[in-house]
């Protein structure tokens, strides 16, 4: 009995001291890679900007007064000809009429010098002066007669009222402004700042896309103005760039433009758009791989402008280096890969 419990522990004991067979290690995936090289990539200039109308125009009356009515608010859309605001006729009536008495007086006075200058009564001076108050008095008729025809404000043209600067009952001077319309004929435009070596480098017509956070997708356009001197405040020179006639655009609207600068464009490092994920604020990560070690390593990245074949890099790589381009979300750094070159 004993040598049958001996021989079933030492059969236990054999047992228990086998070693499990050794599992097969995984293959290291297969990724393709890319070796960083120069391309040229059209040279663009950033910048950002707000959109506005063209033409912006600031209305207000030719004299003072009170102002009678107000009939428009802001964003109110007008048609060419049609009242926005009057003064109170009163003062304007008074004014005219106070004109033409001066003038009818005028009138009589030049008329009796100059008989009494025929009959010898009077010298000719005072025939003289007599017509100059005449004249006098007829231009002071005109102007009152403009005066009273500008008493009401009218629109331009079609277009948006931008900004109500008085109200109904307020006393205003000559030429204070009261409104500001965008006149629709000029179109909508988004106005940038650039410093002078970015202005230097535009022309007219040089092609740009905008994007609005308020309007989904991308805008096209073009530079249909570069400012004639810089902003004395900034240093900077005013570029406006032309936008279509979308009705979702509303003045006042911030934007990024990229504008295509002239020239030929330059050479710069580039990958492939494959090779670049997580990009945030010019940065951006790749995986840069070793064909030697069969390794990659993750690696921040600064980055500029894209298009469809490459993404231009300015700062971490170096020419001739190799980045993934598959399988991103599977890799980690440091980790082991089977490379796969790109055919050439």
């Amino acid at each position: 009995m004993r040598a049958s419990i001996m021989m079933v522990m030492t059969c236990g004991l054999a047992a228990c001291g086998q070693q499990p067979a050794a599992t097969t290690a995984a293959a290291p995936p297969q990724v393709r890679i890319a070796q960083v090289g120069g391309a040229t990539m059209p040279d663009a200039i950033m910048a950002t900007g707000t959109v506005g109308w063209r033409r912006e125009t600031t209305l207000g009356f030719t004299s003072a007064g009170r102002i009678a009515a107000m009939r428009v608010d802001e964003g109110d859309s007008v048609r060419p000809g049609q009242l926005l605001a009057a003064l109170d006729a009163t003062t304007v009536g008074a004014t005219v009429s106070a004109a033409r008495a001066e003038r009818d007086r005028a009138a009589a006075e030049y008329a009796r010098s100059a008989k009494l200058l025929e009959q010898g009564w009077v010298t000719r001076p005072r025939v003289d002066n007599a017509k100059a108050a005449l004249l006098a008095a007829e231009a002071n008729v005109r102007s009152a007669g403009f005066q009273s025809r500008n008493a009401a404000i009218v629109a331009p043209g079609p277009g948006v009222v931008l900004a109500r600067l008085a109200d109904a009952g307020q006393v205003v001077a000559a030429g204070a402004p009261v409104l500001v319309v965008g006149e629709a004929g000029g179109g909508r435009v988004i106005r940038l700042p650039l410093a002078d070596r970015d202005a230097a480098r535009l022309r007219i017509g040089a092609p740009a896309t905008v994007r609005l956070a308020a309007v989904e997708g991308e805008l096209t356009g073009s530079v249909i103005e570069i400012g004639g001197r810089a902003q004395q405040a900034t240093g900077t020179f005013t570029v406006e760039i032309g936008l279509p006639n979308d009705a979702r655009l509303r003045a006042g609207q911030i934007g990024t433009v990229s504008i295509l600068a002239s020239g030929p464009g330059s050479m710069s490092l580039a990958v492939p758009p494959a090779a670049v994920f997580a990009p945030r604020a010019g940065q951006a990560f790749v995986y840069v791989a070793d064909p030697k070690t069969k390794r990659v390593k993750l690696r921040r990245v600064s980055i500029g402008e894209a298009s469809d074949s490459a993404i231009r890099v300015t700062g971490g790589l170096r020419p001739g280096e190799w980045v993934a381009t598959s399988r991103l979300d599977r890799l980690a750094d440091n980790m082991a890969i089977e490379p796969l070159r790109a055919a050439k």
